[in-house]
């Protein structure tokens, strides 16, 4: 069947603009604050709980006694105490903002005594307690086999969102899947993989 050399340019834009439409009907929804605005990559929010009276923000600490390294992530206390704000960085950092279901790098905005990053990771199985934690000390970028417990996740949960870790860069790679909630350990309420989502909202720092 021969079609008319008129008619090619208009159907070759047609299908561009239908595969355009298509990708962008593709992408996860954005995540948004407590102000309804669209989270962005490298500006600073706070990670705060939804459920009142059971702690504040999230921050650094380290375990038992000793100061260095900073190998938790915890919960502030206090209701009021808001933690250290933090940034999100997705698998590809051109695109400027933070969208659901998406891998990314999460990053405390905070300077450290200790010869660290101060970016979320997954740690290897703690067979004292039985939990996978989230540590600090990963590093950014260079998705694959390497960097696997780097990559976090940032789902809808309710009208709300939880955290999760279920790296997709690595295609090769077996992974846990798995929501993050709150293990308190010695009083303490550390972020540990969880069968409770840890329900939380961002606040803009």
């Amino acid at each position: 069947m021969k079609i008319n050399q008129l008619f090619l340019p208009f159907l070759i834009l047609a299908i561009s603009s239908n595969s355009f439409l298509s990708s962008a009907a593709e992408s996860p929804p954005e995540v948004v604050d407590i102000d309804g605005k669209i989270l962005r990559t490298g500006v600073d929010y706070y990670i705060l709980p939804v459920v009142r009276g059971r702690g504040g923000g999230l921050t650094m600490d380290s375990i038992g006694d000793k100061i260095c390294p900073l190998d938790a992530v915890v919960q502030e206390h206090h209701e009021i105490d808001q933690g250290l704000p933090l940034t999100f960085t997705p698998v590809n950092p051109k695109k400027g903002v933070i969208r659901e279901s998406t891998d990314l790098n999460v990053i405390f905005s905070a300077n450290s005594i200790c010869v660290q990053t101060t970016q979320w990771k997954l740690d290897d199985f703690d067979e004292t307690t039985g939990q996978y934690f989230i540590t600090l000390g990963g590093t950014q970028g260079n998705p694959g086999r390497e960097t696997i417990s780097n990559w976090f996740k940032i789902e809808k949960f309710d009208r709300d969102y939880k955290l999760l870790y279920c790296p997709t860069v690595c295609d090769i790679c077996k992974v846990i899947c798995k929501d993050i909630g709150i293990f308190i350990q010695d009083g303490v309420r550390r972020l540990a993989l969880s069968d409770v989502p840890f329900k939380v909202m961002f606040k803009k720092a």
